[in-house]
């Protein structure tokens, strides 16, 4: 047989210090955005309506922040996690220059960090993965956790090496996507869909985005091939006929999307994401299922030298058949409830009074 094909890495192909450089370079179109807004129905206006994103302060529409996540995501599938059980989280993610149609994105991500489970059959894979575009700017970077199957089981697990975590994306270090100088006035408000700013949400405050979208196995089989995500756990049903669940699990990322969108009932001036602290695929969540979610005000910074727009940190809980108004999360035992899919602890920029 030819061994011109790969069948992408399994957990003992990677090593601490491992540089991957991946393949595809991507170019972002007009067609992406439109492809992004049939798929999560984002309503955010400063990637929605040109007008208004030059009004904020950018040069010309940008695409939507997540959209710009899976793209860079995207790129690293077929090298970190084609052969992956699950993607288990992420940490110390920030954006960077804003992606606009026309800009090309490349993907170069590192291993950090090795953990064989005990099962001898896959261990967790940690790496920094950077994003840039044509110019050589950091579009975005993150570190992400994965569980990857072993190519063949061994009771001899090896050494573990757990990288040191970043913590939440300090106030100093967040990049603000546009020029100051906007006059965010009633007219703006109103075009974005809200009058609550920065200066009207407290920490602690509690947000049931009220709404629910349910998942059908077009949705996030158009997604996957839209980010050029080649998982097989994401769509070769034929592959997950003999896993252990037997169902094509959703791209995680499509949660993360979907409880973003559903959250502009609430946050509808939260224009950019600014930072991914932190993140959990808490449930697996597969076609059917209807996703609701729900945020917390977890701090609220002041970005320097912006006196125009703060920042707020969040967390996002999004549900699987089950509304948020009594806010899900965990149970008695401290775990998940079975119902919760996502626990996202990110940081978004929002204009000020």
């Amino acid at each position: 047989m030819s061994d011109k094909t790969q069948s992408g890495n399994y957990f003992e192909d990677f090593a601490i210090g491992q540089e991957i450089v991946h393949a595809t370079p991507r170019t972002v179109t007009e067609g992406d955005i439109a492809l992004y807004v049939a798929l999560y129905g984002s309503r955010f206006a400063a990637t929605s309506a040109e007008t208004f994103a030059r009004d904020l302060g950018y040069p010309r529409m940008p695409v939507d922040s997540l959209l710009a996540f899976h793209l860079v995501f995207g790129k690293t599938v077929p090298d970190i996690s084609l052969n992956a059980v699950a993607n288990l989280g992420y940490a110390g993610g920030r954006f960077g220059v804003p992606v606009f149609p026309g800009d090309t994105v490349t993907t170069t991500s590192t291993v950090i960090g090795l953990k064989p489970n005990s099962s001898g059959k896959n261990g967790n894979v940690y790496v920094r993965s950077v994003g840039v575009n044509q110019h050589g700017q950091t579009v975005l970077e993150y570190v992400r956790w994965v569980m990857v199957n072993l190519r063949t089981p061994t009771e001899d697990i090896g050494e573990t090496v757990i990288p040191q975590l970043p913590g939440a994306v300090a106030a100093d270090d967040l990049v603000v996507p546009y020029e100051p100088g906007a006059v965010y006035d009633e007219r703006m408000q109103t075009l974005a869909g809200s009058t609550h700013l920065w200066d009207d949400y407290e920490p602690g405050e509690r947000i049931d985005h009220v709404d629910g979208m349910t998942i059908e196995e077009s949705d996030h089989m158009l997604a996957t091939r839209l980010y050029q995500n080649t998982a097989k756990v994401h769509f070769n049903q034929f592959a997950q006929n003999d896993s252990r669940i037997g169902r094509r699990l959703i791209y995680g990322g499509h949660i993360i999307s979907l409880a973003r969108a559903l959250s502009f009932n609430g946050l509808a001036n939260a224009h950019a994401i600014a930072a991914i602290n932190a993140g959990s695929h808490s449930n697996p969540t597969f076609a059917g299922h209807t996703i609701h979610a729900w945020s917390e005000v977890l701090e609220r910074l002041e970005v320097p030298g912006r006196a125009d727009v703060g920042a707020l940190r969040l967390r996002t809980v999004a549900t699987k058949d089950r509304p948020c108004a009594d806010f899900p999360y965990r149970g008695e035992d401290g775990k998940y409830l079975p119902e919760v899919v996502l626990d996202l602890d990110y940081t978004v920029l929002m204009p000020r009074r």
